[in-house]
């Protein structure tokens, strides 16, 4: 193995011994970005979304919605500030929501949540300095399948006035795609009887967006078979699709390498970026 291999591995090995997560939200940048907090969507407190807005562009903004995982039942928006100001200190508007997890709902409510939170995006993303014709999803792990269900299914997008078209690009880090557990119960958040209509893999039509779909080839909490599966499907339908398995990379530390200080571990940040900047104006 060779030695950046083995630096990288201790470092993810590391990341796992002390929680990074107080220590990236302090080291993220504030010079040039605006946020904005806990801006309400739908009713009640899961229902808020922060906007992290570069304060000077000389064009508008693209916009990337992020969903973080947590297995639809943990998570927090303000976790993830270290996520919002990387892009945003990048030239992107970045909007992070709450949502309603397990035990106050399951599959599809979470779902339903996710969509008003994207066209509160489309719907207000110039009010921030962004362009809603450039908007993009991106999701990690349980976020990864709500933002790739979202992109595939058009039910949740068209209950909320929007279509397939108005999404640019989704860019999915370690998602949940294809996950058949051998025991649904360990995932009480999806009914047992609502696996399938859950999975993304299982709504792939020719008329998907592109997608970036990263993974860590050391990921033992979503394997990395579920980006390599969701691929395939894509590709048969003839959808842009590009992927990459990082090698020594583990669940969490994919999206870890979004922060300023762990860009070493993986190009993930560098990936997205160039995905978002590579595509022009979508939308209706």
């Amino acid at each position: 193995m060779h030695t950046p291999q083995v630096a990288i591995l201790l470092v993810v090995l590391l990341l796992r011994v002390c929680s990074p997560l107080p220590v990236l939200n302090a080291q993220a940048p504030a010079e040039g970005i605006t946020i904005t907090r806990d801006i309400a969507y739908g009713d009640g407190p899961r229902r808020t979304l922060d906007v992290y807005a570069p304060r000077r562009s000389p064009a508008p903004a693209p916009v990337v919605v992020f969903f973080y995982g947590g297995a639809w039942r943990i998570g927090m928006k303000q976790w993830h500030r270290y996520i919002g100001t990387a892009l945003a200190a990048r030239g992107v508007l970045v909007v992070i929501p709450d949502y309603r997890q397990y035990p106050e709902v399951r599959f599809p409510y979470f779902m339903n949540d996710a969509a008003a939170a994207v066209a509160w995006a489309h719907g207000n993303a110039a009010r921030f300095g962004g362009d809603p014709n450039r908007l993009f999803l991106m999701g990690h792990s349980a976020g990864g399948q709500i933002v790739t269900l979202l992109a595939l299914d058009a039910t949740y997008l068209r209950s909320v006035g929007m279509t397939q078209g108005d999404v640019c690009g989704v860019i999915g880090l370690a998602g949940a795609y294809d996950l058949q557990p051998a025991d649904p119960a360990e995932f009480p958040a999806i009914p047992a009887d609502a696996w399938a209509q859950s999975r993304p893999v299982n709504h792939v039509t020719p008329q998907a967006p592109p997608m970036l779909l990263l993974t860590g080839q050391a990921d033992g909490v979503v394997e990395p078979g579920n980006t390599l599966r969701l691929a395939s499907r894509l590709r048969a339908a003839g959808v842009p699709v590009t992927v990459a398995a990082y090698p020594g990379i583990d669940h969490m530390a994919l999206m870890e390498a979004l922060a300023d200080s762990l860009t070493f571990l993986a190009p993930v940040r560098a990936a997205s970026v160039a995905f978002i900047a590579d595509r022009g104006p979508c939308g209706k």
